[in-house]
């Protein structure tokens, strides 16, 4: 053989011997999911709709990956804290967020929003459809959503609703609820679901429109008395109570839902991975009926790309609202 045959020969296998390490090594993208514990971030305190179904989902996830999966309340600010801190994680999949409309309406009503609602993250799965509820003070003498709008309407600047904060779900539902029926009503951010469940059954805060999930409880033990679902039919969860359009009410609809998103930049095939076993813990029979008892419905169906496509039509959605009311406030 050649001198320069040998040397080509020889050449070639030392090339293969330096390219063989690195095609052994896989590349981050490629790596075992998930390497370590995953967190599951709530903008919202604990017993909202979005930590429950955060539990659920986690505790399903931890079992079948055996790993920890650790749900962090990070509530403030109606949503900003966590919110923020989601859009500011890693993008390795390990941390994720269980986000609703809050999630949008905390950007849409500040001036210079630390975080953006949608290009800081990825759709994972659309979790849940979930039912918002009028529920007032038993101290309230009405039984009927009419009733309850004709009376608030001749007590302008008495009656007063709460929420979870400045721009939450419950303030902006609480907020469309009164312009619709043409209430003059003061509103009251709480940080605490137990503090404003406590304040109304003592009769010092008036009504609410909060999801099923946060008053189902105080409904069911008389606490709170539930007027109307927001929602076009009634809710198999709270079956006496009426739907707001039966009560001629219709223009005051207005539900709710939850999902989980990854940080912007997240691998594809995480989010693919994470989509597909959250999506088979939402098909057990036993998930549904725990979702079901809680007043929502399972979105078992979705995609990763049609969930951020849903959350981009509810941006549009509530950005005219919260425009067209004049709720757009600084901090």
């Amino acid at each position: 053989m050649a001198l320069r045959d040998r040397m080509g020969v020889l050449g070639s296998l030392l090339l293969g011997f330096a390219l063989a390490p690195c095609a052994a090594q896989p590349t981050p993208a490629l790596a075992e999911f998930p390497a370590r514990s995953i967190r599951i971030i709530v903008a919202n305190p604990p017993g909202t709709a979005d930590d429950v179904f955060a539990r659920l989902v986690g505790e399903d996830l931890g079992a079948f990956y055996q790993r920890h999966v650790v749900i962090e309340n990070r509530a403030g600010a109606g949503g900003l804290i966590g919110n923020t801190v989601v859009s500011r994680a890693n993008s390795d999949g390990h941390t994720l967020a269980m986000v609703g409309v809050t999630r949008l309406i905390t950007e849409l009503v500040r001036d210079q929003p630390p975080y953006r609602a949608l290009a800081d993250v990825v759709g994972v799965a659309h979790v849940a459809s979930i039912t918002n509820v009028l529920a007032v003070s038993p101290a309230i003498p009405v039984r009927t959503a009419a009733e309850f709008a004709m009376y608030a309407r001749v007590r302008p600047g008495e009656l007063n609703f709460a929420s979870l904060g400045i721009g939450s779900a419950s303030h902006l539902a609480g907020e469309v609820f009164t312009r619709t029926v043409g209430i003059d009503a003061v509103h009251v951010p709480f940080s605490k679901l137990s503090d404003s469940l406590v304040e109304k059954g003592l009769g010092r805060v008036h009504f609410s429109v909060h999801t099923l999930p946060a008053v189902l409880v105080p409904v069911r033990e008389g606490r709170l008395r539930a007027l109307a679902v927001m929602t076009p039919r009634r809710s198999p969860t709270l079956p006496a109570v009426p739907a707001i359009a039966e009560v001629g009410l219709p223009e005051a609809q207005i539900d709710s839902w939850s999902g989980v998103v990854a940080p912007a930049g997240t691998p594809r095939r995480v989010v693919e991975q994470l989509h597909g076993d959250i999506v088979r813990a939402l098909r057990k029979s036993s998930v549904r009926v725990l979702f079901a008892s809680q007043g929502a419905e399972s979105v078992p169906d979705s995609t990763p790309d049609g969930f951020s496509r849903m959350m981009r039509e509810e941006y549009v959605r509530y950005r005219a609202l919260i425009r067209d009311g004049g709720l757009r406030m600084s901090y």
